[in-house]
């Protein structure tokens, strides 16, 4: 009995000290977030489903007044944000395209239109050839102008991306400043990234239009979490939430600060499951996936891969889902090849660094060890700092015997371990 008596109070400083461990990391709070994924009725979605039923009603009224079909298009582009149902977003496409027909593509509003959703899509050369037309217009020349900068940078252009910066110059416009924070971030500089979009924040708080509002909020919360500073990027998807509870996006960045940084896979799944039931996104499967390899469940991980494939499959993704692909094929040995195609589709398509890491990394996986460097060391290197570009690089620095070069970037991407996630985490620390 005496024995026994000593051993409970080792019992209970364990349990003490196993739960203050498990906790440490721990800022979200269920009662933040639980009332949005609780939500029945979809506001949001109700509001874009009249919008584009009024617009419907009244274009067949009136066939002949294509405004009327432009509004429904951008109904149709706003069912494919608040549902993730790319039908939406290739109906809007097809909606835009018989509005540019009508006005004889010679409108830049309708042109920059269709050019968005070609940005959507993910078919940057496409938008660039309306935004060229647009600018030969020139009514509303800086609004052309702001969204060349944005497809230049997309499409790897850097040079010419950063005139249009200059021509769009005004420290006092939310528009300039959102991409000089884009800008600093390409570059690398995440600390200014972060100061221009706080700026920009500011501005979008002052005007009250909650749409700027709440893309500020939600950027401003993924910086902040690129940055380490975890409970601000908690606190401005909440934000989000508030403005919009239907805010997907936002959830998701909730589900990931669980996941990644408390490490509570359980949680970030229930949040996920909540998301998914009403919004469709392949990618929900790549991060369920993945939170089912970090619990060891590979069956389970290896079904929402399925799935995703599954996904996929729909041609109407096109081009936009052809990085994840790429990186996934090039884990299985018998789909090397397909990996190889996909990353050379990339590279002609936008032939980034971001691309040509698809490549190198594919000819990693091919063991393939010094062209993967030759094209590393040609394409990426000091290009992009994009945290799973730079882990891929110091793979393929260690593979060729490059351990200085690996162990430095090894200890860049220690700090970016939020931001990868707990599975990368762990080969991170192989390297």
């Amino acid at each position: 009995m005496n024995t026994y008596n000593k051993f409970i109070p080792m019992v209970l400083l364990l349990l003490f000290l196993t739960s203050c461990h498990t906790n440490q990391n721990k800022i979200t709070n269920m009662g933040d977030y639980n009332p949005y994924l609780e939500i029945t009725e979809n506001k949001t979605l109700q509001k874009a489903n009249e919008e584009l039923n009024f617009w419907e009603e009244k274009l067949e009224k009136e066939p002949g007044q294509y405004p009327y079909l432009a509004k429904v298009a951008g109904a149709q582009g706003q069912l494919f944000h608040v549902t993730g149902n790319i039908d939406y977003l290739i109906k809007a496409e097809e909606s835009f395209i018989q509005v540019n027909e009508k006005t004889n593509y010679q409108q830049s509003g309708y042109l920059r239109s269709l050019a968005r959703n070609y940005i959507s899509q993910h078919k940057f050369k496409e938008a660039l050839e309306l935004l060229k037309k647009a600018e030969t217009h020139g009514d509303n020349l800086k609004g052309t102008q702001k969204m060349l900068f944005d497809v230049y940078l997309e499409l790897g252009n850097y040079d010419v991306a950063k005139t249009y910066l200059y021509k769009i110059k005004d420290v006092s416009d939310y528009d300039y400043l959102i991409r000089l924070s884009k800008w600093s971030d390409h570059q690398g500089d995440l600390q200014a990234a972060i100061k221009y979009m706080e700026q920009a924040l500011a501005i979008s708080e002052a005007s009250k239009v909650d749409g700027f509002m709440q893309w500020s909020y939600t950027n401003i919360a993924d910086f902040y979490g690129h940055n380490g500073e975890i409970e601000k990027s908690y606190t401005y998807y909440l934000k989000a939430l508030a403005l919009n509870p239907d805010d997907a996006y936002a959830k998701k960045g909730i589900a990931w600060i669980v996941y990644s940084y408390e490490k509570n896979p359980e949680e970030a799944l229930r949040i996920l499951n909540s998301i998914s039931a009403n919004h469709q996104a392949p990618d929900y499967y790549l991060f369920k996936a993945e939170i089912a390899e970090y619990q060891n469940n590979m069956d389970e991980s290896s079904e929402n891969l399925n799935q995703y494939f599954k996904a996929v499959a729909n041609s109407k993704y096109g081009n936009m889902y052809n990085k994840y692909n790429a990186i996934l094929y090039a884990e299985d040995l018998q789909k090397l090849e397909s990996a190889l195609q996909i990353a050379n589709t990339e590279i002609n398509n936008r032939p980034t660094p971001q691309s040509y890491d698809l490549l190198a990394w594919t000819y990693y996986k091919k063991q393939n060890y010094v062209k993967a460097l030759a094209i590393a060391e040609e394409y990426i290197v000091n290009k992009t700092f994009e945290p799973e570009a730079l882990y891929h690089l110091a793979k393929i620095y260690k593979a060729n015997g490059k351990m200085a070069e690996a162990e430095g970037l090894k200890k860049e991407l220690l700090e970016s371990t939020f931001e990868l996630g707990p599975v990368m985490e762990r080969d991170i620390q192989k390297i």
